[in-house]
């Protein structure tokens, strides 16, 4: 008997789906009903989310986790081979993201009412806002890679609209841009992947009945044939699916598009890079696990493995992009910008999870990240909203004693994500990728570049903190000094007199989810313990070690780590704090013009610009010449030749099938006329007639006689 809730799971994203829909055409001055239909879909999709996590929860035990429901969507063909299938499932995977996604997500849209409060698309933000919702749920259910990539492409249009919300600004129109080309990219290979497996498998179901493409059958096929280059056709198709999550989960080399994604309003920021659009990436990897983890053993039976040519492709691209994106955010300035190459750096720490450590390992880091990296971006705009709109944590400073309930929550955010021990989620979600980076049989490097990411993210989060919340406000001086009679003065503490250019505390609306994220950001942490591994048990994942000697050395060796890192940032950035924004970075002492290059992101927009770009404008100008001079000429020419023919067929027309038309039409005329003569009905003619004919005939036969 089918569960109620697998059957009807598709009503998670239909809900924000019908509220973008409704809130389309709802009038810009109603803009309580627009943000009241958005958080209400968002809240029963949570509530349904919560349905499905413990119908997952019971079913946990079972054989198969997988619970699938398939319809017939389309029929190109007679047959059973002709029907194309759409459907969703509901396993573990799908349970606790539908659950992060919709939890996370109905904070942000409670925490964007005050954000956007006095922005005067207020109804458009929250259609956008409840399409990017709906599109990303859409994913999360897919049983069907088909309606996964229509999910897919529809998350990759509500980014477009969202980073360039603003679009009069010109940055934020070409960083919409940005994000649109640079994953359409990835999407391109990403689509040949799955026609590739559609062509192998006939199917693009991930689950039926053992029929579905990610099921052993059609595993099996796959792994024994080879493409020309000596490759397993499901080592291929596996790395061309992982292209696509390259382009959403910004790994090097497509990972330009992130930071610059900024420029979008801070929830969308937080949206895009704790529960949605960076999360889609990773999940995707984990979704086709099956496909990339399958080998072939000596016999040639297929086997699961962490050590496959497609793993291993994802473990070193998510290593590379973890330390190179935590070098780039030691030097930027911009509070959000940081965050921004944090998330980079995070998400290739979930792929290095997932390459090296399997589906539990990576998305309980995705999981984790997506509570505090929320918490943080939603942080970041409190302070960027007290700070009247200021990004520049040079121009910040003491922002702890206006906004005590943005620095407390801040600080437990910045906390989880370096990885302080033991009471915040992000130590072991971290740990527990290092721990599989270290016990990785290919190679030891991934592990050393993940501990080096880990010293870099305390020592970048501290500076952070020390920047924006310690020392006293560098930013634009208070009315209250210049103008103590005009200005509305606070006393603070008894002690900070503010004045109204002086930064302020948020609303409720925007605290209030802030406090929640920050509790959420350190108990998390405890469903996933060396102790209590109830997550990776719940993922599938049976192989729990508990406190062993080697789980605790790393621990041990973690802190240490996260320790140096938090105390290097103090060291430079606490013990002395800068009095003026214009003071020059201590970093900049760095030899060989090191910060230069964190802070221009190695060369790597540039490098584009003067290649691929280049090239793209290049080749756009030759297309447009041969287009100009060789086509138009070809099409002129033709134009020509065919006027020309047009007038050879009407003169042959005019002078020669008319002309000679007209004239046979005369010639029977006449003849008509002078036989109509003959018919009418006058008895001479006829008496006539007859008497020429005898004597026609007297002649004849008087002729014809004489002979």
């Amino acid at each position: 008997m089918e569960v109620w809730i697998v059957k009807n799971l598709w009503l998670i994203p239909a809900l924000p789906l019908l509220a973008a829909g409704l809130s389309a055409l709802v009038p810009q001055r109603c803009r309580k009903l627009s943000s009241s239909l958005a958080i209400g879909s968002m809240i029963g999709a949570f509530l349904l989310s919560l349905c499905a996590f413990v119908h997952a929860v019971q079913h946990a035990g079972h054989e198969n986790t997988k619970e699938v429901f398939n319809f017939a969507w389309l029929q190109f063909a007679a047959g059973h081979a002709g029907i194309l299938k759409l459907g969703w499932v509901l396993d573990p995977l799908t349970a606790v993201m539908l659950v992060m996604v919709t939890f996370v997500g109905t904070l942000i849209f409670i925490y964007s009412t005050g954000y956007m409060a006095h922005d005067d698309n207020f109804t458009r933000f929250f259609t956008f806002l409840s399409l990017f919702a709906a599109a990303m749920l859409g994913i999360i259910i897919a049983n069907s890679l088909l309606l996964l990539f229509m999910c897919w492409e529809l998350v990759g249009l509500a980014s477009y609209l969202l980073i360039g919300f603003w679009y009069h600004k010109p940055s934020a129109a070409a960083a919409a841009k940005k994000a649109f080309i640079t994953t359409r990219i990835g999407d391109v290979f990403f689509f040949l992947g799955i026609m590739w497996l559609y062509h192998e498998t006939g199917t693009l179901l991930f689950y039926e009945n053992g029929a579905g493409c990610l099921e052993q059958s059609a595993l099996a096929k796959m792994v024994v044939q080879t493409t020309g280059l000596s490759m397993a056709v499901s080592t291929a198709i596996g790395l061309l699916i992982f292209a696509g999550a390259m382009g959403k989960s910004g790994q090097f080399p497509l990972h330009v598009w992130l930071p610059d994604a900024m420029e979008g309003p801070t929830p969308v920021s937080a949206l895009i890079h704790a529960a949605t659009m960076v999360a889609a990436g990773v999940f995707l990897v984990a979704r086709v696990y099956p496909l990339m983890s399958i080998t072939g053993d000596s016999a040639g039976f297929p086997i699961f493995s962490a050590n496959t040519v497609a793993l291993q492709v994802v473990t070193w691209i998510g290593a590379i992009t973890a330390i190179f994106a935590a070098t780039i955010a030691v030097a930027q300035n911009d509070i959000k910008r940081i965050l921004a190459y944090s998330t980079v750096s995070q998400l290739g720490y979930m792929m290095m999870g997932l390459g090296t450590g399997g589906v539990a390992v990576g998305i309980f880091h995705l999981i984790t990240h997506a509570f505090f990296k929320a918490l943080l971006f939603m942080g970041a705009g409190s302070v960027i909203h007290g700070c009247h709109h200021e990004q520049d944590i040079r121009k910040m400073g003491g922002i702890r004693n206006f906004m005590p309930a943005t620095f407390l929550t801040y600080a437990v955010g910045m906390m989880a994500l370096s990885g302080f021990p033991l009471f915040f989620s992000g130590f072991w979600s971290k740990d527990a990728i290092l721990h599989s980076a270290h016990g990785w049989p290919v190679s030891q490097l991934p592990f050393y570049l993940g501990v080096a990411g880990a010293f870099l993210t305390a020592f970048y989060m501290t500076r952070q903190m020390a920047l924006v919340f310690w020392g006293k406000y560098r930013g634009e001086k208070s009315q209250a000094a210049h103008h103590p009679a005009k200005s509305p003065l606070v006393v603070l503490k008894g002690e900070h007199v503010r004045g109204e250019n002086d930064p302020h505390e948020s609303p409720r609306t925007m605290t209030v989810p802030l406090i929640i994220l920050a509790i959420c950001a350190i108990a998390l942490g405890s469903i996933g313990t060396p102790a209590w591994p109830w997550f990776q048990s719940f993922l599938g994942d049976h192989h729990g070690e508990g406190f062993t000697y080697d789980v605790i050395k790393l621990m041990v060796t973690s802190t240490l780590v996260v320790f140096a890192g938090s105390g290097l940032g103090l060291w430079l950035y606490g013990r002395k704090q800068r009095n003026t924004a214009d003071e020059p970075d201590v970093l900049e002492k760095l030899p060989m013009g090191m910060h230069a290059w964190f802070a221009n992101k190695y060369g790597i927009d540039e490098l584009y610009e003067m290649t691929v770009i280049r090239f793209n404008a290049w080749f756009a100008r030759a297309c447009a010449a041969i287009d100009e001079k060789l086509l138009g000429v070809l099409v002129l020419l033709a134009s020509y030749f065919t006027i020309a023919l047009g007038w050879a067929s009407n003169a042959f027309d005019n002078f020669v099938i008319n002309l000679g038309f007209d004239q046979g039409c005369d010639g029977v005329s006449r003849g008509g006329k002078w036989m109509s003569r003959l018919q009418g009905g006058r008895v001479q003619i006829y008496l006539r007639v007859i008497g020429v004919a005898l004597v026609v005939l007297v002649l004849f036969l008087i002729w014809g006689g004489g002979k």
